[in-house]
């Protein structure tokens, strides 16, 4: 990619686990020439029963950035916020989907991309496209813009997302490592509201797709909540 990240303290970024020797995680972190390196005692709070649940090789996780050194930069898992998470993952998302449509009409995917980055947050770049399908014009032709502007359009008609609150506690002696395991759901976007309450979304082509989906999901964490002896409740709808 040309254009490499300027990174700086409290960034946030998309990072790849490349190993794990001794005490210290390497990563691979997104749109950065530069390794980062993460201590243990940064991945999670407290004492780590089971490292995996945190990061292993290749896994993708949002770090934040404690200090840029000459020849890499240090991190930590621990003290992304659950917002900060949330933003990060949006753009990665909305980055690679632009990135399909890119390929779709045969344009440099890579070039584009790296081109918007120099002067907006990707995110804001495509709100900003809703309004404005004519700022595509600045970076490809006039064709492929309508055409990226369409299909772009198409996606957004098509996602539907169906979205409940639910409350989740657990008191055994390792109860956030059940509540993940329990809340482990790929397809699903989960995030803790505080005091037990969590939010959770799922994304379909329609809202019946959506809503069987989760609806299947809440049963599996019924179930995988009554095997952890966790207090389980979907929260009413007013």
């Amino acid at each position: 990619m040309s254009n490499k990240l300027d990174l700086k303290e409290d960034d946030v970024v998309f990072c790849t686990v490349k190993k794990i020797e001794g005490t210290t995680v390497f990563l691979e972190i997104e749109g950065s020439d530069k390794p980062g390196a993460m201590v243990l005692s940064e991945v999670a709070a407290g004492r780590i029963r089971n490292l995996r649940l945190y990061v292993s090789p290749n896994r993708k996780i949002v770090c934040k950035v404690l200090r840029v050194m000459p020849g890499h930069v240090e991190m930590s898992l621990r003290r992304v916020t659950a917002k900060e998470k949330k933003e990060v993952l949006e753009g990665y998302k909305k980055e690679n989907s632009l990135r399909s449509v890119l390929k779709v009409v045969k344009e440099d995917a890579e070039g584009i991309i790296s081109k918007i980055k120099e002067d907006y947050n990707l995110v804001d770049f495509l709100a900003e496209v809703k309004e404005n399908s004519g700022l595509l014009e600045k970076f490809m032709g006039k064709e492929n813009a309508k055409k990226v502007f369409q299909i772009i359009s198409e996606k957004q008609d098509k996602n539907k997302i169906v979205e409940k609150k639910i409350i989740l506690t657990c008191d055994s002696e390792q109860g956030v490592k059940d509540i993940r395991e329990i809340l482990d759901f790929s397809d699903a976007e989960i995030h803790y509201l505080g005091s037990s309450k969590f939010s959770m979304s799922v994304s379909a082509k329609d809202f019946k797709e959506a809503n069987a989906r989760i609806e299947e999901i809440l049963e599996e964490i019924e179930k995988r909540a009554k095997k952890k002896k966790a207090v389980f409740e979907v929260k009413k709808e007013k």
